[in-house]
Formats: C-alpha cells, sequence, structure tokens
C-alpha cells in the first residue's frame, strides 16, 4: 500500500503515458480550516468540481478518497495545538488554471483536484513530514483505523511524498483512472 519518497511517481506511471505536470488540464485547490467539518466542505468542493468537469459518475469513490485523505491530514499532519477545534476561519476554495496552482506555505490542510485526460489525482497536503502509515486491523467494524485500507481499495493507486524548498510537511495522493468519453 502507498508508496514514499523517490517511488511516489511511479504507480502514476504504470500503465498510463508519462504524466506532465504541465500537462494537467483542470486543476481546483481549497484550503481547509482545521475542523472537522472541513471534511464536509471538501466534499463539497469535490462534488462541485466534478460536476464542473463532467465527471460526476466518479462522485462516490473519489469523494469517498477525498473524505479519508482529509480526515487523516486534520487527525494526524497537524500540530497538537493546530488540532480541529469548534471555530476555525472559512474555507477557501478556488478552481485555477494549472499554472495558477498556489504555492502558500500556511500550516493548514490543502486538498488539491488535479486532472489530466485519462487520470485524476486527488493530494491533501499538511504540514506533518511523518509518513502515512496505515493500520493493520481485523476488526471491519471499527470506526477509525481503515482509512488507508479504504483508499487503496477505492483508488487505482496511493502514495505520499515530502514537501520540498520553502514548503514543509507531505502531500498524500490517491489516482484515478478516467474512462474515455464515449
Amino acid at each position: 500500500m502507498g508508496t514514499n519518497g523517490s517511488t511516489m511517481l511511479q504507480p502514476l506511471r504504470q500503465g498510463l503515458p508519462p504524466l506532465d505536470p504541465a500537462a494537467v488540464s483542470s486543476a481546483a485547490s481549497c484550503a481547509l480550516p482545521p475542523r472537522y467539518e472541513a471534511v464536509r466542505e471538501a466534499r463539497r468542493f469535490t462534488r462541485t468540481t466534478l460536476d464542473q468537469w463532467e465527471l460526476g459518475d466518479r462522485f462516490d469513490d473519489i469523494c469517498l478518497v477525498v473524505s479519508e485523505l482529509v480526515t487523516n491530514a486534520l487527525r494526524h499532519g497537524l500540530p497538537p495545538a493546530q488540532r480541529p477545534a469548534d471555530e476555525s476561519p472559512r474555507t477557501a476554495c478556488h478552481t485555477l488554471a494549472p499554472a495558477a496552482l498556489p504555492h502558500d506555505t500556511g500550516p493548514h490542510v490543502r486538498l488539491h483536484l488535479l486532472r489530466w485526460t485519462g487520470r485524476l489525482v486527488c493530494a491533501v497536503r499538511d504540514p506533518s513530514g511523518e509518513s502515512p502509515v496505515a493500520r493493520e486491523t481485523e476488526d471491519f467494524s471499527a470506526e477509525s483505523g481503515r482509512g488507508l485500507f479504504l483508499v487503496d481499495s477505492f483508488s487505482d493507486s496511493w502514495g505520499w511524498h515530502p514537501m520540498a524548498g520553502a514548503l514543509h510537511g507531505k502531500v498524500v495522493w490517491a489516482l484515478f483512472r478516467l474512462r474515455p468519453a464515449d
């Protein structure tokens, strides 16, 4: 499950043409405040974005993965003093030209949706440098601890990589292959 470091892009390349970051056909980004209600905002943002991109038929799987990635980022990716509280700033979501994706350095969680012709990537950035850890559990009725198992089950591949340069933290991503339009 998942990959890290130098191998993080390998699953993005398997069985598909090379991924050129400059060839992103659509991109959208959403800064999420440190509160659990942000998961609902991430789902709403994902629904709106997928509808705009005429990918509403993929909403259920993609939304489940976005929910899990955002929840993990809020629960494990923020410093203890910044973990979800009752009051936080409002969500700031934007549909952007691919070259205009923000490169801010804030300590919040950010959801990115990136679309190429044959694939969509959901990427969630958080300020933690710790790698995501899939828990081994036999209790599939448990209310927590199954997030990365679900990400692995519903996406075509997933992984993570540490941020470089002025940005600190990591990005956890999930890839979905898209069916060609009829």
